[in-house]
């Protein structure tokens, strides 16, 4: 096998993983069933340096027969340690929408007389958008305001028979008391009877409950409290009305560009077809960008984030973004999937940019970064049982290095170690098998 061989069957195991299915026939066992099924379970990482050691096995048998059977040594390729840059990097894609935006509705039935905007205008906060047929409201206001009126004078002449019964019940009380008064000297003469006597007496109770039936405000009769009711209800439905004669001038709550008009002249105001606004008005000044970012990587996510933007429409060049804002609370990814989602608004940075809302575009975020550390391919990293190794070459003798690793881009990986020096000579495509002290024949990588 050659090293192009070699290369082109790690290719093809990177490409199933990246794409999640294989692209040959499924391998089976020796009963029939599908084998291999812990793979989907592995990480990226591990599924590299497996796919590298399949590979490395075919290689050995055509290494070992070209140097002349069990005798012969393991030709391996070499790479030599070099420092770098390496990112771990985010890639979602997302709708681009305005920052600001509003839905114009009307809760009148009235009819559409005309619309004085169309798709793509720019308009201010207050502008009038469209006029309705105001005939109609107009009506209804004069009703209310006559309801309004007729309770304030129902008040008002209640008001002058409380001022006028409270008087009457006052003197028919003070007659009352003067006339008990009176018979009750007669009857401690003998010149009245007891029976006129209670009779005075229960004229004077009944005037002084009629007094107890108004209502007094700072000692005066006031009208009964249920005019004033009516008087409440009355104005608030005539402020009602007269807010629906301001509606009838339909005007835009926002400043920006109108992005959809959803009905025409002739048409009721409140029946838009499939109870679409009658329009949407987007602030496109400055655009922003919703994604859904993963549970799995949120926590590499902050505010003041930076992001690379690309679209179609960009031709091929790309628009800053920052991130200004990640939902306290995660959502359902949907498709079946128990993984959950936060939404997440990147704004993009420049005003004059070519995105325009409606649009998909796709963010790159730098989740993670280092630089000028010891970088190697992902497809360098041997798993041992001791840990992570990276499989050096000195005189030809591979030498096992244990290291760890950090900042992982799709295809690079940092490490960290002792014993990990500028010029050290490391297998960029390792055999599973390798072992410290085995002896190779090496080969600068083409």
């Amino acid at each position: 096998m050659t090293d192009q061989e070699f290369e082109k069957g790690l290719k093809e195991l990177m490409e199933d993983d990246a794409s999640g299915r294989s692209k040959g026939k499924k391998k089976k066992d020796k009963k029939g069933g599908k084998s291999f099924g812990f793979w989907k379970s592995w990480s990226r990482r591990r599924k590299i340096i497996v796919g590298v050691a399949v590979v490395a096995a075919a290689l050995l048998v055509v290494l070992k027969v070209k140097g002349g059977g069990n005798d012969g040594a393991i030709m391996v390729s070499t790479a030599p340690l070099e420092k770098g840059d390496v990112e771990e990097v985010l890639s979602i894609s997302g709708p681009v929408s305005g920052t600001d935006s509003a839905e114009v509705v009307s809760r009148l039935h009235a009819e559409i007389q005309e619309i004085l905007v169309k798709e793509g205008d720019k308009v201010k906060a207050g502008q009038v958008l469209a006029r309705l047929d105001s005939e109609d409201v107009q009506k209804e206001v004069e009703i209310a305001r006559n309801a309004y009126n007729l309770a304030v004078a129902e008040k008002n002449e209640a008001q002058i028979q409380a001022e006028a019964g409270y008087g009457k019940a006052l003197q028919d009380e003070q007659a009352a008391k003067r006339d008990y008064d009176r018979k009750a000297m007669l009857f401690a003469g003998g010149d009245v009877s007891q029976m006129e006597l209670e009779a005075a007496r229960d004229t004077l109770a009944e005037a002084s409950r009629q007094v107890a039936t108004f209502t007094l405000k700072d000692g005066k009769p006031v009208a009964n409290e249920s005019y004033d009711l009516r008087i409440r209800n009355a104005e608030f439905e005539l402020e009602k009305k007269k807010k629906e004669l301001e509606e009838v001038e339909v005007t835009s709550p926002i400043d920006g560009t109108v992005v959809r008009v959803n009905s025409r002249v002739g048409r009721f105001a409140d029946t838009v077809d499939d109870d679409r606004p009658l329009f949407a008005i987007d602030n496109l000044e400055k655009l922003e960008m919703k994604i859904n970012v993963s549970e799995y990587s949120i926590g590499k996510v902050k505010v003041g984030q930076k992001a690379d933007i690309s679209a179609d429409i960009l031709g091929g060049e790309t628009e800053e973004g920052i991130i200004t804002s990640i939902s306290p609370t995660g959502e359902e990814k949907g498709g079946g999937s128990t993984e959950r989602v936060i939404p997440t608004t990147i704004q993009i940075q420049n005003t004059d940019t070519k995105l325009i809302a409606g649009i998909t575009a796709r963010a790159q975020i730098v989740l993670n970064e280092a630089k000028d550390t010891w970088v190697v391919p992902m497809g360098a990293l041997v798993e041992k049982e001791g840990g992570t190794c990276l499989a050096t070459v000195e005189n030809n003798v591979v030498k096992m290095i244990p290291v760890e690793t950090g900042v992982e881009s799709d295809v690079e990986v940092e490490v960290k170690g002792e014993g990990l020096t500028e010029g050290l000579f490391y297998i960029p495509s390792p055999m599973a098998f390798l072992e410290d002290g085995m002896t190779v024949v090496t080969a600068p990588m083409q």
